[in-house]
């Protein structure tokens, strides 16, 4: 999809579908977390803190438990 950004007063703004909404589950109450690497611009809805530490909780169990064959896999 290419986007134009458009002129708001004395700022610019990018619009988003709503396909594109509904898809990500935003709406206009979300609070969305925007980052960059200085070349490519991120917008992704800012999630529970408790969701994120239970999944990185779960990322490390199973790299606890299977290291070893991500180890095969990766030779």
């Amino acid at each position: 999809m290419v986007k134009r950004l458009t002129k708001t007063g004395n700022s610019l703004a990018l619009v988003l579908d709503r396909p594109l909404l509904e898809a990500t589950n935003i709406d206009a109450e979300t609070e969305l977390e925007i980052s960059t690497d200085g070349d490519v611009i991120v917008i992704s809805p800012l999630r529970d803190e408790r969701r994120t530490a239970k999944f990185r909780t779960g990322v490390e169990s199973i790299n606890r438990r299977y290291a070893g064959v991500f180890r095969r896999l990766a030779e």
